[in-house]
């Protein structure tokens, strides 16, 4: 691997500033330590700051040369509302809130990215350092973008990066196209007519119909769209009835849906919508129908996803650079993506098991209480992210 000099000579202190942040995890929307952490170490390398955008986002703008090009990277900065179960130095000190998702880290990398680049201006041109509040279900992409993200700093190209366990360090992963799905909810509840459990004609048991539903939804992906397209429908909540004697009067249903394209997604939504009224209406049964349109999908650009992989294959050769598989996971830089051509990748985090604890086999996945972000990405992932400046803006 091409790490950087600088970058390496760096890293304990970056490393130490990753480990403050999370110790002191901050959930969407509520990033204001966070971001005070970000605007000081920025400030203090000389990088001008504009701070308020999606509430609590920072954006570092550093200017050389007289070129007017410019390119945007962007790092989140929220944790997720869950106990962490590790037990180093580090922990979290705030009960019931967690970087499970190495939001830390991607805090960490673009600070590290920022710092040299500061100090080593090999670029013509504008760099912006975006960070992110409130991916985890906040939608803070749209909300900075909302707030004049893109009008404000003009950008030629945008891109992302996100730790992934189970890939190994010293490898990324980057593919064209949709590499993470649209995330959309949906809660159904279904009317009928409670009665005696004894007597079940005297009334509407929404109980079968919800069954029916729920069988009838797996074929508008096996028989609706196309066999090529992807799609999953899974209903993950069912909440009926209060007494083992009594036909309840209502059921409710909850779940999620997701796809790689918004024509797909259009398709699934409108086919649940007849399946439920026309199964409610089959049964004497009546329903309210409300889908929820959370993250689009992630769709990078097929022209920067070469350039960045180009640069990737720079710094730990083409066999580092994998295909990325697809996840159906969702990720709100799929709003940014939307806005100007950009590409967003993954970097290896090896086991996501704190190294100094031992425990476990095998990778710790996200939104694990045992996970951790693993500091020795940190300058592989500044390197990327300074090569990346460096060779878009020269």
């Amino acid at each position: 691997m091409k790490v950087l000099d600088s970058l390496v000579t760096q890293a304990a202190s970056i490393s130490a500033l990753r480990r403050d942040i999370h110790a002191h995890p901050e959930l969407s929307f509520e990033e204001l330590r966070t971001a005070d952490v970000v605007a000081q170490k920025l400030t203090e390398w000389g990088i001008p700051i504009h701070r308020g955008m999606g509430k609590t986002g920072v954006v570092g703008i550093l200017k050389n040369g007289s070129s007017e090009r410019a390119i945007g990277l962007r790092a989140d900065m929220d944790a997720l509302p869950m106990q962490e179960f590790n037990q180093f130095a580090h922990t979290s000190q705030h009960p019931g809130k967690m970087h499970a998702c190495g939001h830390d880290g991607h805090v960490a990398m673009l600070l590290a990215a920022a710092q040299h680049l500061s100090q080593h201006k090999n670029f013509d041109g504008t760099v912006y350092f975006i960070f992110q509040p409130a991916e985890e279900g906040g939608g803070g992409a749209r909300e900075m973008m909302q707030d004049g993200l893109f009008d404000a700093f003009p950008m030629q190209a945008v891109f992302g990066m996100h730790n992934w366990p189970g890939l190994a360090v010293g490898q990324f992963a980057l593919s064209p196209g949709p590499v993470m799905a649209s995330s959309n909810e949906f809660k159904i509840t279904i009317h009928g007519k409670g009665s005696h459990a004894a007597l079940p004609h005297n009334g509407v048991d929404p109980v079968p119909v919800a069954c029916q539903m729920v069988q009838a939804f797996q074929t508008i992906i096996s028989r609706n769209k196309k066999p090529v397209d992807a799609g999953v429908i899974s209903v993950t909540m069912i909440h009926t009835g209060e007494a083992t004697n009594v036909v309840p009067d209502h059921c409710e249903m909850q779940g999620t849906v997701r796809t790689f394209s918004l024509e797909v997604l259009d398709l699934i939504e409108q086919r649940m919508r007849d399946v439920a009224q026309h199964t409610c209406a089959a049964f004497g049964a009546t329903c309210t129908f409300e889908f929820e349109r959370n993250y689009p999908p992630t769709v990078n650009h097929p022209a920067e996803t070469a350039f960045a992989q180009q640069v990737m294959a720079g710094i730990v050769g083409e066999s580092g650079v994998l295909v990325q598989e697809p996840t159906m996971g969702a990720e709100d830089f799929s709003y940014m993506l939307q806005a100007v051509p950009g590409a967003y990748c993954f970097i290896g985090n090896g086991d996501g098991v704190h190294r100094e604890m031992g425990h476990g086999e095998g990778p710790c996945t996200l939104h694990n209480p045992n996970y951790d972000f693993n500091d020795e990405l940190i300058p592989l992932g500044g390197t990327y992210w300074v090569r990346l400046v460096e060779q878009w803006l020269s």
